[in-house]
């Protein structure tokens, strides 16, 4: 392998990795703000794919994509409300929930959806950042989605007002201890509800950028199991949001492997590395259930750590 075409390949794997990282941290800090709260949302496909098909149903009828965004957003709203309603009854495991609102996600998108599988929808616009370059594979690689920049902001955000606000510590206590939430006059079935909702946003504001923007059209296998892939890169950056817009970026780059390789010619093990983010899935949910940090730092009423 040449240094050319070793340039080559990182420089579509840097591409590659803003892009697919982007739906990977909208659905994680989404999940994060949801296991926060000490509730586990294993329907965030669902919200992905319903916010993918709702976006790209808005953009169509209105030519609006960022109105789509914003609907997109509040279909995720919509399941989110449903799946901590119904996680708020007793003796209800909120893992079985959760892949019920999966699969009720993912139905109600791909029936509401077919009309819009042929049409062309107006799309995100994409910031041409790499204008300064004369390497065009470069300029095509800085050719980056706002969504990739408001995902950082969020986590941001997220970020310092876990830490920093009394919504935060609220939330952070209803996720660690129910009775001392009880015991401050807290009531932890809103704020779970409130928090699902939340992360129910993030997802399907990540789907937005799935159909609007990369691969940026709307089909039935649009989605890949990214919404339970972001359960592990949640696990894996420790419940911090900063952390996942790193998580985010590694999957990103395992993503985007293939493609990669395949700009230069390489195609043989295409399918195998086109296949890099579910081995790494596999790799670190077996290290963290091994792994004594994770389980020190994850919220105390999740029901995966009880």
């Amino acid at each position: 392998m040449t240094a050319g075409m070793l340039t080559t390949i990182l420089i579509a794997m840097l591409g590659g990795a803003i892009r697919v990282s982007t739906p990977f941290m909208f659905v994680a800090l989404g999940e994060t703000i949801t296991e926060k709260s000490g509730r586990i949302n294993l329907g965030l496909e669902g919200n992905l794919v319903l916010g993918a098909m709702v976006a790209y149903g808005v953009s169509y009828e209105t030519g609006q994509p960022w109105l789509g965004v914003l609907c997109a957003g509040f279909s995720g709203v919509f399941l989110g409300l449903i799946h901590g309603l119904i996680c708020s009854l007793p003796r209800v495991n909120d893992i079985a929930v959760g892949i019920a609102m999966m699969t009720f996600g993912i139905g109600v998108a791909f029936f509401f959806g077919k009309p819009y599988i042929q049409p062309s929808a107006p799309r995100l616009e994409s910031l041409p950042l790499g204008n300064w370059s004369d390497n065009p594979a470069l300029r095509s690689a800085l050719e980056i989605n706002p969504l990739f920049f408001v995902g950082i902001i969020m986590a941001a955000v997220i970020w310092w007002m876990l830490a920093n606000t009394r919504p935060g510590v609220i939330l952070r206590m209803v996720g660690d201890s129910e009775p001392s939430a009880r015991a401050m006059g807290v009531n932890p079935i809103k704020v779970r509800v409130l928090a699902t909702a939340a992360g129910g946003f993030m997802a399907g504001v990540g789907g937005a950028f799935l159909s609007l923007s990369y691969p940026g059209s709307w089909n039935e296998g649009l989605s890949s199991g990214q919404g339970l892939m972001a359960v592990a890169l949640v696990i894996f950056a420790r419940w911090n949001p900063l952390r996942c817009i790193l998580a985010a970026l590694l999957f990103g780059a395992a993503g985007a492997i293939g493609p990669a390789l395949q700009s230069v010619g390489i195609s043989q093990g295409y399918y195998f590395f086109n296949a890099a983010p579910y081995i790494l899935t596999l790799f670190i949910m077996i290290a963290s259930a091994r792994s004594g940090a994770s389980a020190a730092v994850a919220p105390g009423e999740l029901s995966i750590v009880k």
